[in-house]
């Protein structure tokens, strides 16, 4: 059975117009990659493919990486953004690169 919520509680729940979709990144550098060179490449990855495509990066690691990306506003993510990150990690010869498939970011 359906039931009607207030577009307040719909934003409170996050569903409806407010579910946010987004997808999860996992990455490796090559070992012996030095700190400066994590950096380097860390600012070059939010600079080169995830603020030119309107999204946020929440993640963590030092040789191996993993992380959440979703959209900087309330919205979703598409396959054409998740494969564009995988692209560009790929591209500057990030190590078994992996991205899962979309899912709702709050509820999955």
């Amino acid at each position: 059975m359906a039931k009607n919520r207030s577009r307040r509680l719909r934003k409170k729940l996050h569903i409806e117009e407010f579910q946010e979709i987004g997808f999860s990144v996992k990455w490796r550098f090559a070992e012996g990659t030095s700190v400066e060179n994590i950096d380097e490449f860390l600012d070059a990855f939010l600079e080169g493919v995830i603020e030119p495509n309107k999204m946020a990066f929440d993640g963590s690691g030092y040789l191996q990486w993993e992380g959440l990306i979703c959209l900087q506003e309330i919205g979703r993510c598409t396959d054409e953004q998740r494969e564009l990150v995988k692209k560009w990690l790929e591209d500057h010869k990030m190590q078994d690169v992996a991205t899962s498939e979309l899912f709702d970011i709050w509820w999955d």
